[in-house]
């Protein structure tokens, strides 16, 4: 259960941004989360919303970044390649300013704060407290600075120093920890790897291949469980599904696509990215009045490609009580198929283990009166660039006199298009002039003739 997440000088957002999904009002039909040792409630759902290049995908692409730090930094990270960041580049001097991560987070029935701060080079600070019937506790904190990096609260007990022995200057301690099985550290470190997903293009794939391992019962008992939740949503999302046929993916595929990588890679740089080829091969099943007739996936719909690999994460965090983060909710989905996933979470009938869906989108549809899940006003959130400094603002709709009663709710998704608060693109009239000016000049010039070509 995620509670709070801060970033600062991270790609575009530059100043210290903080996202909370700590519930403003009570709503008896929505999935809330009572937050151990204090009244707050966490809300299942949170929705961002911004024009483009506003910093919508770079503020959940920092909270995945945390995620991949706090697994990745001790086994894969080159112990003398420094530290994988991505700072905010539009300003002088950049590598001198450091990018620090803070999260709150429910693991069991206990609450914790951990963060960390880097540059380029080492992990300057981390810092990790719990909350004790609702009173900060410090478990450990350390700085870079110092000759002892390593401070310890009394409550952390194990291997301490044994651990503190391993740092290296690009490895959380956190992630240390866990690789040498200390319990408690242990546990929040799987909250890391199990308890937040994210679910972006890049890695459909991986998604794909979660989906399917479900699908087939792979996954024991709750894979079994999950098998028939999963085609129900398949068949809501397309009526003439009958099945799914799975085959392993051939290996010469994947041998082809493991060249292309690194061809890549070698060309542009180790941190490129390239998206995978799944270990499966599906073949969707239809029904029609003339019998059972098989698609291969890439035959179908990008639209029945996405909603396919998104069920796995969306059953497994449900599942789970997990945290999921999505980029750009929308692309590719028909609104009412938006509108019907974020009602998975918003429910208290579906969503009965804390599961959260944090997610990017331009479907402002979910914000008006006609959406099937509504939102509340706790629940959205804006992402606007800075005209001076390109930098990202991240506010929430609660900054407005926003009423949030079923008698007098004001329309959201109006008065978001209308302008009243910010968050939309600015698209400069004169030069849309300018540009119809010289298409038509060019069109005069040109016309009747052809480039290039030679008639006899």
């Amino acid at each position: 259960m995620l509670l709070r997440f801060q970033v600062t000088n991270h790609a575009s957002l530059r100043d210290e941004q903080e996202l909370s999904l700590i519930a403003g009002d009570r709503h008896a039909e929505r999935a809330e989360y009572e937050v151990p040792g204090s009244d707050l409630r966490a809300v299942p759902v949170a929705a961002i919303y911004g024009p483009n290049a506003s910093g919508k995908s770079n503020a959940l692409d920092a909270l995945t970044w945390m995620r991949h730090a706090v697994l990745s930094s001790f086994r894969q990270w080159d112990p003398a390649g420094g530290v994988p960041r991505r700072p905010f580049v539009l300003r002088r001097d950049h590598t001198s300013f450091p990018s620090t991560f803070e999260l709150d987070f429910i693991v069991g029935k206990a609450r914790y704060a951990f963060g960390f701060t880097v540059d380029d080079e080492r992990i300057q600070e981390e810092w990790l407290y719990s909350f004790p019937e609702g009173r900060r506790r410090k478990l450990y904190s350390r700085t870079g600075r110092d000759a002892e990096p390593m401070s310890f609260g009394r409550s952390l007990t194990g291997r301490r120093k044994t651990i503190s022995q391993l740092l290296r200057p690009n490895s959380l301690y956190l992630s240390v920890a866990a690789a040498q099985g200390h319990d408690l550290l242990g546990s929040l470190h799987k909250w890391f790897r199990d308890g937040l997903r994210s679910a972006s293009d890049e890695d459909f794939a991986d998604r794909l291949d979660y989906t399917i391992d479900l699908y087939r019962s792979n996954g024991g008992e709750s894979g079994r469980m999950l098998r028939a939740p999963l085609m129900t949503l398949l068949q809501f999302a397309d009526l003439g599904v009958e099945d799914l046929r799975i085959r392993e993916q051939d290996e010469g595929i994947k041998e082809e696509h493991g060249r292309v990588a690194a061809a890549l890679r070698e060309a542009l740089g180790k941190r490129v990215q390239v998206g995978g080829v799944p270990r499966h091969r599906v073949q969707v099943q239809h029904r029609t009045s003339e019998g059972v007739f098989g698609l291969e996936i890439g035959e179908e719909s990008s639209g029945t490609r996405t909603w396919i690999g998104m069920l796995g994460p969306v059953m497994a965090a449900l599942a789970g009580g997990s945290v999921l983060c999505v980029d750009e909710l929308d692309a590719r989905l028909h609104p009412y198929l938006a509108d019907a996933l974020v009602g998975l979470f918003q429910s208290r009938e579906t969503n009965r283990n804390g599961a959260q869906l944090v997610f990017s989108t331009h479907e402002t549809s979910l914000l008006g009166q006609n959406a099937r899940t509504e939102l509340y006003r706790d629940q959205v959130w804006f992402t606007e660039k800075d005209s001076t400094t390109s930098a990202t603002r991240l506010f929430p709709v609660t900054d407005f006199y926003v009423r949030d009663s079923e008698s007098a709710r004001d329309n959201l998704e109006k008065r978001y298009l209308s302008g009243r608060y910010g968050a939309l693109p600015f698209l400069d009239d004169e030069l849309l002039g300018r540009l119809t000016e010289n298409i038509l000049r060019g069109g005069k010039r040109g016309a009747g003739s052809t480039t290039g070509t030679t008639t006899r």
